[in-house]
């Protein structure tokens, strides 16, 4: 993204801080506090580990401009934990020891993925609670509906989809940027006009063109709301 920054606007350089979250609802309910009996699976919970998926960094580290992305609420099944209630990302809990998975079995129960309703509530919920403490400009990613391998023409046995659970993700974004006027990074347009096959790697995952693209996309989108103009960077 500097690169385009840098060509475009000489003199400027994006510093990113990269935050790390599970989903929406989870980082709503965040304490910055983490639960007892996590601290010491720092190394099983890695890359999320607990202080990560209990931060609160969002929402009280100062920013120029805030960039999301709704992949994670899309994407992402989460436990809830028996007793306190507080919700848990095991990443890779496949390959965890025996011991660990009876663990999890033990004080958890998985709760599986956001409906796109409950999800759009909690994302507006994060929405509302940057707003609270800036009025710097807020970003979102979409995500690409084309989902390599899935080819379907007849809806009636397939009723979500994951690439109509990602349009309607989408349509849900849509809807929150009329209400709140956050911007959207419209991956799914970038990607149907560049050709998925072509700037595709996975469902997730571009290609080095079609990162490019997104962040040139980032830094336009920065550009019209005046950003490189009004801040120091």
């Amino acid at each position: 993204m500097n690169e385009i920054v840098r060509a475009r606007f000489p003199g400027c350089t994006l510093r990113i801080r990269h935050e790390l979250h599970t989903r929406s609802d989870a980082l709503l309910a965040a304490t910055g506090v983490t639960p007892e009996g996590l601290e010491g699976r720092r190394a099983l919970l890695e890359p999320y580990a607990a202080e990560t998926q209990f931060s609160r960094a969002l929402f009280e580290t100062g920013a120029d401009a805030y960039v999301l992305s709704i992949q994670a609420d899309v994407m992402t099944a989460l436990f809830r934990h028996h007793r306190d209630g507080y919700l848990l990302y095991p990443a890779n809990r496949e390959s965890w020891p025996a011991a660990e998975r009876a663990w999890l079995q033990n004080n958890f129960s998985p709760i599986g993925m956001l409906d796109v309703e409950s999800a759009m509530r909690a994302f507006e919920g994060v929405i509302e609670r940057i707003r609270t403490v800036s009025d710097a400009p807020i970003l979102v990613y979409n995500v690409s509906s084309v989902v390599p391998g899935e080819s379907i023409r007849n809806y009636a046995e397939f009723p979500e989809s994951l690439s109509v659970r990602i349009r309607r993700f989408n349509l849900g974004l849509i809807e929150i940027s009329q209400r709140t006027g956050i911007s959207i990074v419209d991956v799914d347009t970038i990607v149907a006009r560049a050709g998925a096959d072509r700037i595709k790697i996975d469902t997730l995952h571009l290609t080095p063109e079609g990162c490019r693209l997104v962040a040139n996309e980032v830094v336009e989108t920065l550009e019209q709301l005046d950003f490189f103009a009004s801040t120091a960077v």
